[in-house]
């Protein structure tokens, strides 16, 4: 009985060293001498995350905050892309034009179903805040998408 516990704890550990080497041989397919272009994109954001957290913020101020930081995302999401496509072989940009295009689709589909879900009559004057920030969140999602993807070049 005492030689099986052992035989399983054994077991166990080597199962747990196995693990371990398979979590961490995933982190290697980053390259590690890449920038940390996801840690420059959120200190870049920070201002703007800063403008939207103000408690002092008004409705108004609210909506011009989430309307800046969405342009701020836009302009981040062609960065990120043009990144991206100059890393990539010849044979995937045309896969990533694809790819934008189909995701610019999701998105003004998204943007719609916000548009006439979350509409002052059914949710006051709260709805131009939640608006604002599901429409950054699913535009920021994308840039980080992105960055993710120039990691492994």
């Amino acid at each position: 009985m005492v030689k099986r516990k052992q035989g399983t704890a054994y077991r166990c550990i080597i199962g747990c060293f196995l693990t371990i080497g398979l979590v961490v041989g995933a982190y290697a397919i980053d390259n590690p001498e890449a920038p940390d272009l996801i840690g420059e994109f959120e200190k870049r954001e920070i201002i703007y995350l800063t403008d939207i957290d103000n408690p002092q913020n008004s409705t108004r101020d609210f909506l011009v905050a989430y309307d800046n930081y969405l342009t701020f995302l836009d302009e981040e999401l062609n960065k990120a892309s043009e990144i991206l496509s100059s890393k990539l072989p010849e044979a995937r940009k045309s896969e990533l034009i694809a790819a934008q295009k189909y995701w610019i689709n999701y998105r003004d589909a998204e943007f719609e179903l916000i548009k006439n879900t979350w509409t002052r009559k059914e949710f006051g004057s709260s709805a131009g805040v939640s608006r604002g920030d599901y429409r950054t969140s699913i535009v920021k999602d994308r840039v980080i998408q992105l960055l993710h993807y120039v990691k492994n070049f």
